[in-house]
């Protein structure tokens, strides 16, 4: 089990990510924008595949990945529950100290 903060951690998987942004792209496409090989690239988007964060589609011949959004809300929100949680922390401790 992989913990979901480490997978969006590396920064060549979030340049992964970055280049699905705006929807289905095949594999070539992402090693362009992304710019490291073929290789790299499906190794890091096998991580994001497995993981539940990437969707595979084929398309003929073509593998078409594509973001899965469910998984990037409840990264989103539990981020949000950790900050609110340390903002109330915060404004708590200040209110003691007045």
């Amino acid at each position: 089990h992989i913990d979901r903060f480490q997978i969006l951690a590396d920064p060549t998987r979030r340049r992964v990510v970055d280049a699905l942004a705006n929807g289905e792209r095949q594999v070539n496409d992402i090693v362009q924008a992304v710019g490291i090989h073929q290789s790299g690239v499906s190794r890091h988007l096998k991580i994001l595949l497995d993981t539940g964060f990437v969707t595979v589609r084929p398309d003929g011949q073509r593998r078409l990945y594509a973001l899965k959004p469910d998984p990037f809300r409840e990264y989103r929100k539990l981020w949000e529950d950790r900050l609110d949680r340390f903002g109330a922390t915060l404004e708590s401790r200040q209110d003691n100290r007045t």
